[in-house]
């Protein structure tokens, strides 16, 4: 992995929000990762667990509190000028919402085109336009699609014209933000498809934000799980499922509902089931943030944060039971 291309590398990002009254949300505290040319690193956790504000703010639609996003080795929340746009260029999203991401007064010849405009890409009115019709077709529409309103389309069908904005300007890498969540489940499995198939197409690196963690598994090479804007756990998408380490890992992966009754009735019995609420990510208190939710904790949870440490086979956990657990 090593000798891999690092597309992105992520070192002790902090992003907090003043929440007035002198509190503060940590919403992404002090994580690290690297993701690599031409892989897709799925990011899971509950829902505000800090997913999304960490892909926006590795991308620079968000300012950092603290730490370092290097882009190919630059620094993106310091690029200005000529470097500022290439990278906008490079870098694109696919956002959550279908509906609201797309302008409603725009045709989708518009908004594929908007790109296209900015980055001066066609030479001209006829190569403008069949750029559009090319990845129209690409993500699955037609050309006769071009000339509609997104009020006219189904989610899906929106969220594949906001794939192919985003692709129209050839980008390297992509945050990919819950581009699922928000469709039907007869429509999911054809989004990630495209996504899978449009990635070997153009070689392209993803970070992929879910919560679906059936769904990571079949689109991710490595998975990162998020709590409370925390890394609590890193490593290959097999390793993770067959071998997780972290306590809410484990929980998260026993919830996973399988579509058999009888099968489901059986494994409900084994599943993890957390007491209590998330805690709130504001004005958070020093040692680790899952101790209140774990089975496990120990005394040494309330005192100090666990660091993320590789136990091998590039698989990284924070969590002081299972250093103590490798110790035995």
């Amino acid at each position: 992995m090593e000798d891999r291309e690092i597309v992105l590398s992520v070192q002790h990002l902090k992003k907090y929000f003043n929440v007035g009254k002198g509190s503060v949300l940590k919403a992404v505290d002090d994580i690290s990762f690297d993701i690599y040319k031409g892989e897709t690193l799925g990011m899971v956790g509950e829902s505000g667990c800090g997913k999304t504000t960490c892909g926006r703010t590795c991308i620079g639609l968000y300012d950092k509190t603290d730490g370092q996003v290097l882009y190919k080795g630059k620094d993106v929340h310091t690029l200005m000028g000529k470097e500022r746009f290439e990278f906008k260029k490079k870098v694109q999203m696919v956002f959550q919402d279908p509906y609201g991401s797309l302008d409603p007064r725009m045709t989708v010849s518009d908004i594929i085109g908007e790109g296209i405009d900015i980055h001066h890409l066609a030479s001209g009115k006829t190569e403008r336009q069949n750029m559009i019709y090319n990845y129209l077709e690409m993500v699955g529409l037609n050309r006769e699609h071009a000339n509609r309103f997104v009020h006219e389309f189904s989610g899906g069908q929106r969220q594949r014209i906001g794939i192919a904005r985003a692709l129209v300007v050839q980008p390297e890498f992509m945050v990919l933000d819950e581009p699922i969540s928000a469709l039907d489940v007869s429509i999911q499995a054809q989004i990630v498809n495209l996504l899978v198939e449009l990635q070997k197409k153009m070689g392209l690196t993803y970070l992929f934000v879910a919560h679906d963690l059936s769904m990571v598994k079949h689109i991710s090479d490595r998975v990162a799980v998020l709590y409370l804007g925390t890394l609590v756990e890193l490593t290959t998408s097999e390793q993770l499922y067959a071998n997780p380490n972290h306590p809410y890992t484990q929980a998260l992966l026993s919830a996973i509902p399988i579509p058999d009754p009888e099968i489901e009735q059986e494994r409900d019995k084994n599943k993890i089931k957390l007491e209590g609420e998330v805690p709130s990510p504001i004005n958070t208190k020093p040692g680790c943030k899952f101790r209140k939710r774990c089975n496990y904790a120990m005394p040494v949870c309330d005192e100090r944060m666990p660091e993320l440490k590789d136990i091998g086979n590039q698989h990284f956990v924070a969590c002081h039971y299972c250093d103590q657990q490798r110790k035995l």
